[in-house]
């Protein structure tokens, strides 16, 4: 029975929405080896992403045994996905991980709640309490890094935030996710090609660079969004918004892991306020829309 937009989410729906955000700190991950260690520029690491999680995504669909109906192109979904990449890639020459995390993340609410908003969704007081306690964390924890932005990097940050906003939120209504990843990932190939013929004079890419970008399209880009989409279906778009508050907490804790990076206390204090807030947006019912 599928789940009403203003209870709870139901377990399976937590699992999944768990499963994308590691898979969107892992993308962080993978993005910020590429483009530190300069083994690749912003445009191909982009196009070989998209193409990538294209490629994947299509031998999935063929093998796969429902054979996909029908649908049409949505040109709109794949625009946003190309600007969301494409963007993103090419802020942080600019800006640092803490500045473009908060950059990304608060247009990405803004884009969210105020759809939510004008939808008639509404948070109790206590989920208010709980979105503000998440926010406060990711201050937090990103504070040692924000430095004055550059307004270049400040604006193509903002609009990868918007796109990753609007692209979520059509992600919301579509029946069948791994149909609609593929056919978004598809459309937008042809304009990451473009980028890349735009930007040929400063191309340079290694092997260690052109593999971080195939990891990031074909796994935590392709099949991390498939198990996003799956996941929007039963959230609603608060909910959705807050709950990525905890991919650079996420992405914190994979660079303790796999980077030789330490546990310090701010590190675990934010960890305290971000999930102690998402916890009580999730399990906090909220209020439904006005029929």
């Amino acid at each position: 029975m599928r789940e009403e937009r203003g209870d709870r989410p139901a377990l399976n729906t937590i699992a999944l929405t768990a499963l994308a955000m590691l898979a969107f700190a892992a993308n962080s991950l993978l993005c910020r080896l590429a483009l530190q260690q300069e083994s690749i520029d912003p445009a191909s690491f982009a196009s070989i992403r998209l193409v990538s999680g294209a490629t994947a995504l299509a031998l999935i669909l063929r093998f796969r045994a429902k054979q996909p109906a029908p649908r049409r192109a949505d040109w709109l979904s794949a625009a946003m996905l190309f600007a969301y990449v494409g963007f993103f890639s090419f802020a942080y020459l600019s800006l640092s991980a803490g500045t473009g995390a908060l950059i990304l993340f608060g247009a990405v609410q803004l884009t969210m709640f105020s759809a939510g908003l004008r939808a008639g969704e509404a948070f109790s007081p206590v989920a208010w309490l709980g979105f503000t306690l998440a926010v406060a964390g990711l201050v937090y924890l990103v504070s040692p890094g924000i430095a004055a932005p550059s307004l270049t990097g400040t604006v193509l940050m903002a609009i990868a935030g918007v796109a990753w906003g609007v692209y979520s939120l059509r992600g919301r209504s579509v029946a069948d996710p791994l149909s609609a990843t593929a056919g978004n990932f598809a459309l937008a190939t042809p304009l990451s090609l473009l980028l890349s013929l735009l930007f040929i004079t400063q191309a340079r890419a290694d092997a260690p660079g052109i593999a971080l970008a195939i990891a990031s399209g074909a796994i935590t880009s392709g099949l991390g969004y498939v198990v996003w989409y799956a996941a929007l279906r039963k959230l609603s778009a608060m909910r959705a918004a807050t709950v990525q508050l905890s991919v650079p907490l996420i992405a914190a804790f994979g660079g303790v892991a796999l980077l030789s990076e330490t546990i310090t206390p701010r590190l675990a204090t934010a960890s305290v306020a971000i999930l102690g807030g998402i916890a009580l947006v999730l399990t906090h019912k909220a209020r439904r829309p006005a029929s």
